[in-house]
């Protein structure tokens, strides 16, 4: 379906709530990793505000009236879970060096998340659809989550590299 906003916004937020889709299922996966370990509540409000930030960018997508593209989301989510898949050098338990890949691996995740909500404030003012002050918070939010995995990622290396 093609809207007003043009048919390469509709690709491009596809593409990005396919990425979000990842992002909720990992973030989730990582933060049922750590119950009862210190960064439980942290990694909880994070993964519950990564799946929010995806509810916003649906609500977003449905008042520009563009349609969801399931098979794009299907496919990522199918990647990131076979991506959990992975030898770190444990086999009973879970390895210091997976926190450190998936911390890294949702930092990515989150830095894209932010360069599109810069994306679409820079179409704010000629789409009537788009609320600045919205996308501001949105922005701000993922700036905030980036902060923080990267202190998760910091703490991840000295256990792993020093003990």
């Amino acid at each position: 379906m093609e809207t007003t906003a043009g048919p390469f916004l509709a690709i491009y937020l596809n593409d990005h709530l396919a990425g979000a889709a990842a992002g909720v299922g990992r973030s989730r996966a990582l933060a049922q990793a750590h119950q009862g370990r210190p960064d439980e509540e942290r990694l909880q409000r994070l993964a519950d505000d990564i799946a929010a930030d995806r509810g916003a960018l649906l609500a977003i997508m449905g008042s520009l009236g563009i349609a969801v593209r399931h098979y794009k989301s299907i496919a990522l989510s199918v990647a990131e879970k076979a991506g959990r898949l992975k030898f770190n050098g444990r086999l009973k338990e879970r390895s210091p060096l997976t926190d450190l890949v998936e911390y890294e691996f949702l930092r990515l995740a989150v830095e894209g998340k932010a360069a599109g909500w810069r994306t679409l404030r820079t179409l704010a003012d000629r789409t009537p659809d788009l609320e600045a002050d919205e996308l501001e918070t949105l922005h701000d939010r993922a700036e905030a989550q980036i902060d923080l995995l990267e202190e998760l990622r910091k703490s991840a290396v000295a256990e792993v590299f020093t003990g």
